[in-house]
C-alpha cells in the first residue's frame, strides 16, 4: 500500500493512502487470524466502507474523530441491527484504526469506542420436549436425508452442538472413552474459534442411535473415519459436508414442518433448548458449563437465573 508522507494537523495524522478498498485489503493480509474471521472482517469493514461513502467522510479520512465513530455506532443501532452485530463490526474497525496507527497512517479514532451492551436477562427462545418430539416424527426416514435430518436434529437438541461444531464433524470423531455408560460414546469436536479438537459432547444412547441408523444406511465406503458425518446430498456438493447455511436450513424446515415458522427459533435455539432442558432436568452449573463449553459460568449462570425467575415469579404473589 503506498502511504504519503504524514503531516500533523490539529493533532491528527495526515496520510492519503492509495484508496480505502487497498488499504483495507492491506490490512486484512497482514491479519494472522483464520480465512472465517478475514472473511468476516472483509464483510464489516464493507459495511463501515459504504457508511462512510453515503456520510461523505471517505474524503476526510484524515481528520475522522471519536465522534464519527459513536455515529457509525450509533447508526448501526437506529438501523436496528442487533448487539452482537454491532459489536462484530465495530471490532473490525477497531482493528482496522488500531493497524492505521501502527503503521503511522491515521490515528486510532475507536478507542474508547465500546461494542454495543448486550442485553441483560434475555429471554432465550427454545422448544419444549412435545415439539422436538412432533419435529423429528415429522421427518421423512424412508431417505437418507431423511435419515440424515434426523440424526442431526436430534444430536443439536441433546448435546448443544453448534451449527459449526456438527459441519466440522467427521465419522472418526466419534471414539471410545474411560467412564462411559454402555451404549455411549464421544464425539470429539472442533469448537468455535479452535484450530484442532479440543473437547467433546457425550452422545448418550438416544444421540448414537440415529446417527449409526443413517452411517450405516449411507454404507461403510462413505462412511471411513476421515468423511464428514453429515454429507451433503445436493448436486453441486454431493459427499462433502454441509455448511453451517445447510444446517440451519435443515433445522428451520423440520420446524415450519410442525408450524413453527418464526424468524426467532433457529438453529442455534437448539443449543439454548439442549442447555435449558440439561437445567431442568437437574445438571448443575458446571455440567452445563461443560456440555456449552461456555468459557465463562456467567454466560451457564444466565440460564439458570432465566428459569428461577420464571418458575418463581414474583408477580404470582399478587393478589387482589
Amino acid at each position: 500500500m503506498e502511504i504519503l508522507p504524514a503531516t500533523r494537523s490539529s493533532g491528527a495524522l495526515e496520510a492519503r493512502p492509495a484508496g480505502i478498498e487497498e488499504m483495507i485489503q492491506s490490512f486484512l493480509k497482514e491479519q494472522d487470524v483464520k480465512a472465517t474471521s478475514r472473511a468476516t472482517y472483509e464483510r464489516s469493514l464493507r459495511q463501515f466502507t459504504a457508511w462512510l461513502l453515503e456520510t461523505g467522510r471517505a474524503e476526510r479520512m484524515a481528520t475522522l474523530q471519536r465522534e464519527d465513530m459513536l455515529q457509525y455506532k450509533e447508526e448501526l443501532l437506529a438501523a436496528g441491527k442487533s448487539s452482537h452485530t454491532v459489536t462484530l463490526y465495530l471490532t473490525a474497525v477497531r482493528r482496522l484504526y488500531q493497524w492505521l496507527e501502527a503503521k503511522k497512517v491515521y490515528p486510532d479514532v475507536t478507542r474508547g469506542v465500546k461494542g454495543a451492551r448486550k442485553p441483560k436477562g434475555h429471554l432465550k427462545d427454545v422448544l419444549s420436549p412435545e415439539q422436538l418430539r412432533q419435529a423429528l416424527e415429522a421427518i421423512d426416514r424412508t431417505t437418507l436425508a431423511g435419515l440424515r435430518d434426523y440424526a442431526l436434529f436430534n444430536l443439536l437438541a441433546r448435546t448443544g452442538l453448534r451449527t459449526i461444531e456438527a459441519a466440522r464433524a467427521t465419522v472418526g470423531d466419534i471414539r471410545q472413552a474411560p467412564g462411559l455408560h454402555d451404549g455411549e460414546r464421544v464425539l470429539w469436536i472442533q469448537g468455535k474459534g479452535r484450530d484442532s479438537l479440543d473437547d467433546f459432547v457425550i452422545l448418550t444412547p438416544e444421540a448414537l442411535a440415529p446417527i449409526q441408523e443413517y452411517l450405516e444406511a449411507r454404507g461403510a465406503a462413505y462412511s471411513r473415519p476421515a468423511d464428514a458425518l453429515f454429507r451433503s446430498d445436493s448436486d453441486r456438493n454431493y459427499g462433502e459436508a454441509l455448511t453451517t447455511r445447510s444446517i440451519s436450513r435443515i433445522i428451520k424446515e423440520a420446524l415450519k414442518a410442525i408450524g413453527l415458522d418464526d424468524s426467532r427459533l433457529t438453529a442455534h435455539s437448539m443449543r439454548h433448548t439442549a442447555i435449558t432442558l440439561a437445567i431442568l432436568g437437574g445438571a448443575s452449573l458446571q455440567q452445563a458449563q461443560a456440555m456449552a463449553r461456555h468459557a465463562d459460568p456467567k454466560v451457564t449462570q444466565e440460564y439458570f437465573h432465566n428459569l428461577n425467575r420464571v418458575g418463581a415469579a414474583a408477580e404470582r404473589s399478587i393478589t387482589f
